[in-house]
């Protein structure tokens, strides 16, 4: 199908994505298109200038060109009334059921996912628009296969909406025989199909930014957001933004970040997964600079736990949420004792993050939302604690400080068979998969490809004295892979995900995003 915007869709479309696809909203995205993609790509390669000087052996620091920036008296935007409390954000992929069951939850927010959380199939991203079009009108509704009905209660979570991030297109659709960037579109057509109903509503456009880097990606946000808002005929700072520090990076620059989105910001939360990951794919050069198991860098780690103080001071500083990790526990009804164990995990880290003064913190399942509201419910009165600016002393060092700890077979072995679970999941359509208990996204078989690639590439030591080499990392994945593919029945996509899992893991350099090789995989 062709616009009279030079736009091509490329994929397939259904009736109803009509109401989606318009020819006006469209041309809302080519002209986001095509006023800031030039920007988009510069970053971009800004991106792999900062890693080739990293690489050369110029270690991150905070910007001396931002210092007045960095404990200034100025403030972000006033929250608004339906997004002051948020004790308990549910996050989760944009399908019909989940939608509906996500803002039902209980939860105070809902983070609407078309990035990690999300396969990106064209079905998904279309679809999801179209689930979310009738989330914010009420009308959205679902019937499963066993008859049962779906509909929103009177109270509802507030919704925000995670657009994908920087370096993603989406190829089912070009501006000017160019694949659009995946954040113009999922963006635009938010913003265009339901701005002005959230406000008519009582809300707001609110999103979550992701894979931010530096302030001026966020800067680049924030002109976006103002184009946007002048296109509609919308004031500025209508739209709300919290943003992802989930890379290295970007903890140089959380009050920059910040600053660049103060009109439009509504705080930081801080992804521990991908931050892990960030982390091994910044040194991916430094043979020295090895992990232990993932399961071993907890929050109480001290490179993590310097960042979350930095976290807290830099939003509350400023007037700005300060949103904690991810509880990403599924209860298991079959075995009590496992929940028992696990919600007490959960509270344990909730209460944690509280003392040290966020606001709230994510789950990924209902279930889990009833534990972290009495959490933050006995932490502090009133919608949270941004009052509290904690005196914090972080430095760079603080930030690299490599987490002590051991490789084990186990460890290496637990990572092969979750990057397979979740690739193949993934490759079918799904980006929200339930592997041991816990609700992983993409975040989970980044952090896990890394590890086995940085233990691969060195020839790290298991805590028995073996070496990790090729050989055994192939040994290993036979082994996970046939009983993989035994305890399933029907279509899989196994092989598929072995040979994505290989290419990655493989390679003699780091490749940064598994999403973009797998991208090509998608339909």
């Amino acid at each position: 199908m062709d616009t009279p915007y030079r736009v091509e869709l490329l994929g397939p479309t259904r009736p109803e994505w009509s109401e989606i696809l318009t020819v006006e909203a469209l041309d809302f995205v080519a002209s986001l298109a095509r006023q800031f993609e030039h920007r988009r790509r510069a970053l971009l390669a800004a991106r792999d200038q900062r890693w080739a000087d990293i690489k050369s052996g110029a270690l991150p620091d905070f910007l001396p060109e931002t210092v007045d920036i960095r404990g200034g008296d100025w403030k972000v935007a006033s929250i608004p009334a339906d997004f002051s409390n948020r004790r308990v954000e549910i996050t989760g992929p944009t399908d019909r059921r989940m939608v509906i069951n996500a803002l039902n939850s209980g939860a105070q927010v809902f983070m609407a996912d078309f990035e990690d959380a999300n396969a990106p199939t064209w079905e998904n991203m279309v679809q999801g628009q179209l689930n979310l079009r009738d989330a914010v009108r009420r009308t959205i509704s679902f019937v499963s296969p066993e008859g049962r009905e779906y509909r929103l209660n009177d109270t509802t979570a507030t919704l925000a909406v995670r657009p994908r991030g920087w370096h993603l297109v989406e190829k089912h659709v070009h501006v000017d025989d160019e694949p659009v960037a995946g954040a113009f579109f999922d963006f635009g057509l938010y913003f265009f199909h339901n701005a002005h109903e959230l406000i008519r509503r009582g809300s707001g456009p609110y999103f979550y930014l992701p894979k931010m880097q530096s302030h001026l990606e966020a800067r680049l946000w924030n002109d976006v957001f103002n184009f946007a808002q002048d296109r509609l005929g919308i004031p500025h700072g209508t739209i709300r933004a919290t943003v992802l520090i989930e890379h290295i990076l970007a903890a140089f620059e959380m009050e920059e970040i910040l600053y660049e989105l103060r009109e439009h910001s509504s705080g930081l939360n801080l992804g521990r997964w991908d931050y892990i990951y960030s982390f091994i794919k910044t040194f991916s050069h430094r043979n020295d600079w090895i992990f232990p198991d993932r399961a071993q860098v907890t929050m109480t780690t001290h490179f993590l736990r310097s960042a979350a103080e930095l976290v807290v001071y830099a939003c509350h500083k400023h007037g700005a949420h300060a949103l904690g990790g991810m509880s990403a526990f599924i209860p298991n009804r079959r075995e009590p004792e496992i929940t028992e164990r696990a919600l007490a995990q959960v509270r344990a880290d909730k209460e944690r993050e509280a003392k040290q003064g966020f606001d709230g913190a994510w789950v990924a399942h209902p279930d889990l939302v009833p534990t972290v509201l009495e959490v933050f419910n006995t932490a502090f009165p009133g919608d949270h604690q941004i009052h509290y600016v904690p005196e914090v002393h972080v430095t760079a060092a603080d930030l690299l400080t490599i987490p002590q700890g051991t490789i084990t077979e186990a460890g290496l072995r637990n990572n092969i068979n979750v990057a397979l679970q979740y690739i193949e999941a993934w490759l079918g359509g799904r980006g929200a998969v339930a592997i041991f208990n816990l609700m992983e996204d993409v975040a989970t078989a980044e952090i896990a490809r890394s590890q086995i690639w940085q233990w691969v590439r060195y020839n790290a030591k298991l805590n028995d004295g073996r070496t990790v080499d090729e050989t055994m990392y192939k040994t290993i994945r036979d082994e996970e892979l046939h009983a993989l593919v035994t305890a399933r029945t029907g279509d899989h996509h196994f092989a598929q995900a072995a040979e994505l899992l290989d290419e990655l893991t493989l390679s003699h350099d780091f490749v940064e995003f598994l999403t973009i090789p797998g991208y090509h995989r998608l339909d």
